[in-house]
C-alpha cells in the first residue's frame, strides 16, 4: 500500500510562490509517474503536471513557464513549485502516484490534497 502526503500550501498574494511537497511511503517500484492536479470549488479535477520515473515532464498550458515539478528518487518525493501566482491558481492541490505493477496492471494513488488560496 502506498500513501501520498502533501504539505506546503497555503495562502499567498498574487505574484507570489509556493512550493509543495508529496512524500510516498510505501513501495512505489521503479516504474511510476508522479503528478500534480487540482481542483477549484466546483470545477473538475485537472492535470497540472507530471514526472516519469526517468524525469520527463509534462504541464498544462496554464502553468507553463510559471509552475515546475521535480523529484527526488532518494526521498521519494516530487514537489511542485509555483511562481507568479494568480488568482486562478486557488484550488485543493492533489498528488497523484501511478505505479505499474507490470506491463498491463497499474495502481493509481491519491495524497488528501493541500488549499492553494492565492489573494489579488
Amino acid at each position: 500500500q502506498v500513501q501520498l502526503v502533501e504539505s506546503g500550501g497555503g495562502l499567498v498574494q498574487a505574484g507570489g510562490s509556493l512550493r509543495l511537497s508529496c512524500a510516498a511511503s510505501g513501495n512505489i517500484g521503479n516504474r511510476n509517474a508522479m503528478g500534480w492536479y487540482r481542483q477549484a470549488p466546483g470545477k473538475q479535477r485537472d492535470l497540472v503536471a507530471t514526472i516519469s520515473s526517468s524525469s520527463g515532464t509534462t504541464y498544462a498550458d496554464s502553468v507553463k513557464g510559471r509552475f515546475t515539478i521535480s523529484r527526488d528518487n532518494a526521498k521519494n518525493t516530487v514537489y511542485l513549485q509555483l511562481n507568479r501566482l494568480a488568482p486562478e491558481d486557488t484550488a485543493v492541490y492533489y498528488c497523484k502516484a501511478e505505479i505499474w505493477a507490470s506491463l498491463t496492471l497499474k495502481y493509481n494513488y491519491w495524497g488528501q490534497g493541500t488549499q492553494v488560496t492565492v489573494s489579488s
